[in-house]
């Protein structure tokens, strides 16, 4: 099994006293007379998985713009990594997103440049580190995705399950302790999601990533709030999660500005609440 060395952000309250990776505290945002978020607070603990349900506009994307700081707040506090960051300058946020991995809904690989190039791009431009180190770092993630032969390979030439996997392994070279997902799965056919879905809960379970889901694909959200990923022998595994085990997945689910629920996959389906029971129909 390959795996991938993550390392916590130094001086975050992860590394040290195990708080939060992220807290949104009464964050509201609007554009002109439309809120989008109306006072809203969550929190995502460390090696935990948060997926964010919603209809479309709920804001379900907004929040991971502003955790990226490409938004930024009209009132509340962001804390990402130990660190204020919604009244941080564009200069001090850089430190803080570099530990951030991101994953696009529809994998924004680079069409004239490989597999290769496209998962190394960022340390081979924004690090001094040598080719031969980078080179190491890209085989090694892309072997955790299991696209190691896939290295030398145009994007053109590869499936949209293939592509999406190639985005995670971009988003993992640089050892992010937080991995974003907008729609990871959207636009994927139900079995080749699953591959996504995965590589999802391998990170969760495996390498201890602190992950936001945001997606409206609900079979590809209770597959990954029910299954874990086991290793045996050099093999990884995926089961439905045992009863005694406490889930390592919490859903928010956003509805017109703020947040209509918070809680596991069991809460989710047993809620009696009338909308939440159409979302799920």
């Amino acid at each position: 099994m390959d795996t991938v060395a993550i390392s916590p952000v130094e001086g975050s309250s992860e590394a040290n006293a195990g708080g939060p990776v992220i807290a949104f505290e009464d964050v509201s945002l609007a554009f002109d007379d439309k809120v989008v978020l109306d006072r809203i607070s969550f929190t995502l603990r460390p090696g935990r998985l948060k997926v964010i349900l919603g209809a479309s506009g709920s804001g379900k994307s907004t929040v991971l713009r502003l955790i990226l700081g490409l938004l930024k707040a009209d009132a509340g506090r962001i804390f990402v990594a130990g660190h204020r960051v919604d009244d941080m300058s564009e200069g001090d946020f850089m430190a803080v997103r570099s530990h951030l991995g991101m994953v696009f809904q529809e994998g924004a690989l680079f069409d004239s440049l490989t597999v290769r190039e496209n998962v190394g791009y960022r340390l081979y431009e924004e690090s001094d580190r040598p080719l031969a180190e980078v080179d190491v770092r890209v085989r090694e993630v892309l072997g955790f995705v299991g696209l190691a032969d896939f290295a030398e390979r145009m994007p053109s030439e590869l499936s949209g399950g293939q592509r999406r996997r190639v985005a995670i392994a971009r988003a993992l070279t640089s050892r992010p302790r937080i991995l974003l997902y907008d729609e990871p799965t959207t636009g994927l056919d139900p079995i080749t999601a699953l591959t996504v879905d995965d590589e999802v809960i391998k990170l969760r379970d495996l390498e201890g990533v602190s992950s936001i889901v945001v997606t409206h694909q609900l079979r590809d959200a209770f597959y990954m709030a029910t299954h874990r990923a086991v290793t045996k022998g050099a093999d990884v595994t995926f089961e439905s999660l045992p009863a005694e085990e406490a889930p390592k997945t919490e859903f928010l689910m956003l509805r017109q500005g703020h947040v209509a629920f918070e809680g596991t996959a069991a809460e989710l389906r047993g809620s009696m609440d009338r909308y939440l029971q159409e979302f799920l129909s």
